[in-house]
């Protein structure tokens, strides 16, 4: 789990440059740059979804578990 959630970020963060590269730089038409933008930000938007799914996922198989305050405190 703890591999898969590196991973995730790591492409969260490698599309959040994309994003700005294209942002910054992009292409000759601004219809390319702004497809281009777009597409990479729509692809942090999947990961980081996917990625929240697979926590919830592993809470509910029990792989991990919640830490913090005890209920009832």
């Amino acid at each position: 789990m703890t591999y898969l959630v590196i991973i995730a970020f790591v492409a969260i963060l490698g599309s959040l440059t994309a994003a700005l590269y294209f942002m910054l730089r992009g292409g000759s038409s601004q219809t390319a740059k702004s497809r281009n933008m777009a597409r990479a930000l729509g692809t942090r938007v999947g990961v980081s979804i996917f990625l929240f799914l697979c926590i919830l996922l592993a809470w509910k198989l029990g792989y991990i578990h919640p830490t913090g305050i005890p209920e009832g405190h």
